[in-house]
């Protein structure tokens, strides 16, 4: 068995706040339970509720670690817990985690851990498992997205927008996007977007309307909320499926509930986070199915748009933060 210190450099959040309050400290290295791993991290995604999590708005689940963020990562196998069996010291695996990923070491349920697709670099790898996990059952479970059908996805250069883009594409879909500026519009439609609207220079209700012939998009998957869910429900074609799963501008807003009743609209919405491991080790179990080939092929991958070592988090967060960056960004351990 690889030696394993007692302690790691880890980053901690200190006081709720800007990107600032995230700082290196000394922790334990954890140890693994029953039916658990402990990874060596090599890379660390970094993702929206992290800088929620940061902020003091976001609370991690009951029993998840509140003061080191980190939702997933990637790296080596180094110690099995108690009757763990499905992976073998050595061996490269990514994990979704509950938290504490921002670390030198970092234990998962093994369920919840996947092997590094072949040919894919750690930080890619690392890439992977918070925005598939969010994916596979917002658009293809809840959204019940089919071959020939289009769906519109909104924040389309986000970590989520660019995986989902490949991933609708790759199950035969017709893509729509919004973004924020015409090099993120270009950059969603080199990823198989056959339509990328700029919010901020077009209405994309318009848009999607006269791209459409008037019957709107079968599908919507929303991180923005707030006044977007009145003009979805516009821009949505009868018995479309939204699918909500975030907020940023707002968890509050004022509808027309009767453009729901008569388009016949399914409005739904779920978080990843809070859910059982038992539920997120049968997305990863589907995912491995259904999704990995797709990996092993390049068909898709994680768009990487920016790297940072560990002990640069804050400067992670503060690009997230503003806006401007097209993909993942990711933490490398090591």
């Amino acid at each position: 068995m690889p030696t394993i210190p007692e302690t790691m450099t880890a980053i901690v959040i200190k006081a709720p706040g800007g990107p600032e309050v995230l700082v290196a400290a000394e922790r334990p290295v954890p140890r693994p339970g029953p039916g658990e791993i402990l990874i060596k991290v090599g890379a660390a995604g970094v993702n929206r509720p992290d800088i929620m999590q940061r902020r003091g708005q976001y609370p991690p689940p009951p029993g998840a670690p509140v003061e080191i963020p980190g939702l997933e990562v990637a790296g080596e196998v180094v110690a099995l817990g108690e009757g763990a069996a499905r992976f073998a010291l050595g061996d490269k695996v990514c994990a979704l985690l509950p938290g504490a990923g921002y670390a030198e070491y970092a234990k998962v349920d093994e369920r919840n851990a996947l092997p590094v697709p072949n040919g894919f670099t750690i930080e890619e790898a690392a890439a992977i498992p918070e925005t598939f996990f969010t994916i596979w059952p917002s658009i293809i479970e809840r959204g019940r997205l089919a071959p020939g059908e289009t769906i519109l996805i909104h924040g389309g250069a986000s970590g989520v927008g660019t995986s989902a883009i490949q991933l609708a594409k790759a199950f035969g879909a017709r893509v729509f996007v919004t973004a924020g500026n015409a090099e993120k519009c270009e950059a969603c439609r080199n990823l198989g977007a056959e339509v990328a609207i700029n919010y901020k220079t077009e209405d994309f209700v318009e848009v999607v309307k006269r791209e459409t012939d008037g019957r709107g998009v079968n599908v919507i998957l929303d991180m923005v909320g707030g006044d977007y869910v009145n003009r979805n429900y516009e821009a949505a074609a009868e018995e479309a499926r939204i699918v909500q799963i975030a907020v940023q501008k707002g968890a509050r807003a004022e509808v027309d509930i009767r453009r729901l009743m008569s388009k016949r609209l399914w409005h739904t919405g779920s978080t990843l986070r809070p859910r059982s491991v038992e539920f997120k080790a049968r997305i990863a179990a589907t995912l491995h199915e259904k999704v990995w080939p797709l990996f092993e092929a390049r068909t898709i991958a994680p768009v990487i748009g920016s790297t940072y070592p560990l002990l640069r988090a804050a400067d992670a967060h503060a690009r997230m933060d503003a806006g401007d960056h097209v993909g993942r960004i990711v933490l490398t351990v090591g």
